[in-house]
């Protein structure tokens, strides 16, 4: 069985070559156009030396160009890196080195930082350049025209066998540090994010054909709003392509535009990060009055997803099935929640585990059962290979339990009494104040559910009696003069007094990544050079 991404693209194109595949913009490919073109870029790829195993970097937004750049690579069991498009010169040389690219296709907008990279990256020998618009100079460089390079190859697909075993990396900047590559095979990451196991029941997907075979009956149109660069919008993006679903992409994320899109194609399924993606959909959704009655379904994952958020949508389209969903880059999906009207997620996103998910202690022992018993979620089966190049740190995120493999990338959850698990946050960012530990997450979807606060982020601040106390950095709604005193007096109606933000900044916009998560280290430096608006004694 080739359980290969590559592998599995290829049959959704022979069982459904005339449908839509990519959307973007004034673009729209079919799947068997997508195929052209992405075997023309194979041939390309591979008459400049790209084989098994190289790493080739797609720099770009959202594109068709993105998606071809990735299928090809693939092809050719080669390896697509994800280049953050918001990284300056020195975060590109470290990832270009890092990664070990050999060749690169990048937006032409962004030459002017390719040519003050390439000096000191000497492994990569080859550039393709996708127009959009720019002027920009690239020909310091030797870099060769996106389109002129496809019209110059042969469409054909007579690539070699590949295997379940190829590699597939994803680079993650996490929320602190330079990013890192997160190893995986392909046939493991299909099965823990791409729809090769029903996310519901745990079952298996019997073949490598099943899901193009379904996708003959028809498939959905899904809008994954975050950027290709960030694993959760792939996934999201491979596996409705796996099954010959419509994928619609905005190049950038603009809330306005995403709904025009919505309403433009008909689109069915949104899946979207947290907060940072739903607060302003909403806002524009209902200053746009537009149609989004072909939506059925929104899926949150990746980030938080507050309770007060949740209910607004559901009370804007109270027939949407709404999902809330927990994983990482290094451990792939780990739980999924149906969000039902007023049910109280407040303390965080409450999913059911997936079958080989389990908490443990900090000893790596395994957490029983029981309502309120809190650990660090681990998961077995198909899991990472671990980090490229960085063997030491690879170990860090790995534990034996019982004689059995388990990933543990550093969130933390409780058992409920229902059975289910709320996620608490990430053990990394957790404050310690007083002794006491306190999520980021859950004081942060507290802040968000008072009708002032548009955004929030919570961070540790020193202090020297508690050793830290909790701060928030909080960025009003536009308009608004939020009374500080009633934000505090709703959030303690939330969570237990010591989890209250003692200094408070207030700020015109928050820092986030580009993939929507919380800019952690900005917010504790903002934190560090800024006097805060109001503190309290503890």
């Amino acid at each position: 069985m080739a359980y290969n991404i590559a592998d599995l693209l290829e049959h959704a194109v022979d069982a459904v070559p005339d449908r839509p595949a990519v959307i973007c913009g004034q673009r729209r490919l079919t799947y068997a156009q997508l195929e052209d073109r992405a075997n023309r870029l194979a041939h390309h790829l591979a008459a400049q030396g790209v084989g098994p195993g190289s790493h080739i970097g797609v720099y770009s937004r959202n594109s068709v160009e993105t998606i071809e750049a990735m299928f090809a690579a693939y092809k050719l069991r080669a390896v697509a890196v994800n280049v953050n498009y918001r990284y300056v010169e020195g975060e590109l040389r470290y990832l270009f080195d890092n990664a070990d690219l050999v060749a690169l296709v990048h937006e032409r907008k962004y030459a002017d930082k390719v040519a003050a990279v390439l000096p000191e990256t000497p492994k990569l020998k080859h550039v393709l350049v996708v127009e959009d618009g720019s002027d920009a100079d690239f020909s310091g460089y030797g870099g060769v025209g996106y389109e002129p390079a496809l019209a110059a190859q042969r469409a054909d697909r007579d690539f070699g066998e590949r295997s379940p075993d190829d590699v597939y990396i994803v680079y993650t900047g996490g929320t602190t540090g330079y990013p890192k590559g997160v190893m995986w095979r392909h046939e493991d990451v299909w099965r823990a994010l791409g729809g090769g196991i029903d996310f519901v029941t745990g079952e298996y997907v019997p073949d490598e054909w099943t899901m193009a075979e379904q996708g003959k009956q028809g498939a959905m149109v899904r809008l994954p709003a975050a950027p290709l660069i960030h694993g959760a919008a792939q996934w999201a993006a491979f596996g409705a392509m796996f099954s010959g679903g419509t994928v619609v992409f905005v190049p950038q994320f603009d809330p306005h535009e995403v709904w025009r899109e919505v309403e433009r194609h008909k689109v069915q399924v949104l899946t979207i990060v947290g907060d940072a993606m739903a607060r302003p959909l909403l806002d524009a959704y209902h200053q746009g009055g537009y149609d989004a009655s072909s939506l059925v379904a929104v899926s949150s994952h990746a980030a938080l997803f507050s309770q007060s958020v949740k209910q607004e949508y559901l009370r804007t389209f109270p027939n949407l099935v709404l999902t809330d969903a927990i994983g990482s880059s290094e451990s792939g999906f780990t739980g999924i929640g149906m969000v039902a009207k007023d049910a109280d997620h407040s303390a965080g996103p409450r999913v059911n585990f997936g079958k080989d998910a389990i908490l443990i202690d900090d000893d790596n022992r395994v957490v029983a059962r029981a309502p309120g018993a809190t650990g660090r979620i681990a998961r077995r089966g198909h899991v990472p290979l671990g980090y490229y190049k960085d063997p030491a740190k690879s170990e860090t995120i790995f534990v034996e339990v019982d004689g059995k493999r388990y990933v543990v990338p550093g969130d933390w959850a409780r058992y409920e009494e229902d059975g289910t698990v709320t996620l608490l946050g990430r053990g990394s960012q957790c404050v310690n104040t007083g002794g006491e530990k306190v999520f980021p997450e859950e004081v942060e979807s507290a802040l968000k559910s008072h009708p002032d606060v548009f955004d929030a982020i919570v961070v540790g601040v020193p202090d020297e009696r508690l050793g830290q106390r909790v701060g928030a950095i909080i960025q009003p709604r536009t308009g608004v003069t939020p009374d500080l005193g009633a934000i505090e007096a709703h959030v303690r109606t939330q969570v237990a007094g010591y989890k209250v933000p003692r200094s408070v900044w207030l700020v015109d916009e928050i820092g986030r990544l580009p993939t929507g998560k919380p800019d952690y280290p900005w917010a504790a430096r903002h934190a560090a050079g800024n006097p805060p608006t109001e503190t309290q004694k503890a």
